[in-house]
């Protein structure tokens, strides 16, 4: 397995590890992308891509219908995607992706977080370097499909050349470059692959060794943070168990 990967399995459970809040965020996403791309996921290719996420994730078919049904009369022109990021305790980077309609509000609520674990927040793009930013596609595997021939046609859309294979689940999974999300999954869809997941991810390029006591901190401070309705996803550099 690979370096992406082993981290993503590692951290799963704390990302999505509270249901309610899962669901929440997720039905966040989906009402951006009804208002993107309208209702009908067969003419919404984002809205596919998150509902097969949520499926993933266990949220209830009448959750993700009564998402899309309440996305039709919410005003959602305002939400915004901003990113913040900076140093927890013992020298740990964050990086929280948020998602927001009040900038002022969420700034604030992160801020607290960081000043409350003694952490320090950065201006945006100054920790960019210790993370590889990238777009993430999990799929069934085919009968006889040759993944080298795949890869190589998925590479002109920025794919990474390496991908992972969970035997168990027979899925593979692949990385690419964010602004090819919508490339790479009409790719996939166009050649009969069936997604499992698709989403945006940010994979430390660094790990940080921490101790028992280090990490039982640094937990406690990205549950804090991801608390926050605004908050979709956090990452650090910490070295997963």
């Amino acid at each position: 397995m690979g370096r992406a990967f082993e981290y993503r399995k590692a951290t799963k459970l704390k990302r999505w590890g509270h249901m309610a809040r899962t669901f929440t965020k997720l039905g966040k996403e989906i009402a951006i992308a009804v208002k993107a791309g309208g209702p009908e996921p067969e003419n919404n290719s984002r809205l596919r891509a998150i509902i097969a996420t949520c499926k993933r994730e266990n949220m209830p078919k009448d959750n993700i219908q009564r998402a899309i049904k309440n996305a039709m009369g919410k005003d959602t022109s305002d939400y915004k995607e901003v990113t913040y990021e900076g140093y927890g305790p013992h020298g740990i980077a964050v990086f929280v992706d948020t998602l927001t309609d009040n900038t002022t509000r969420t700034v604030g609520d992160v801020r607290s977080i960081f000043n409350k674990f003694n952490g320090n927040m950065g201006t945006q793009g100054s920790l960019s370097f210790l993370f590889d930013h990238k777009a993430v596609f999990s799929f069934k595997k085919k009968e006889g499909v040759d993944m080298e021939e795949l890869i190589l046609d998925l590479i002109d859309f920025g794919v990474d050349d390496e991908y992972d294979e969970d035997e168990d689940e027979n899925e593979i999974t692949i990385y690419g470059d964010p602004k090819s999300f919508g490339d790479i999954q009409k790719h996939l869809e166009e050649n009969g692959f069936e997604i499992t997941s698709a989403e945006f991810t940010r994979i430390p390029n660094d790990l940080k060794e921490v101790t028992t006591e280090e990490r039982a901190t640094i937990d406690k401070m990205v549950e804090r943070l991801e608390e926050f309705d605004d908050v979709q996803n956090v990452y650090t550099n910490m070295k997963p168990e």
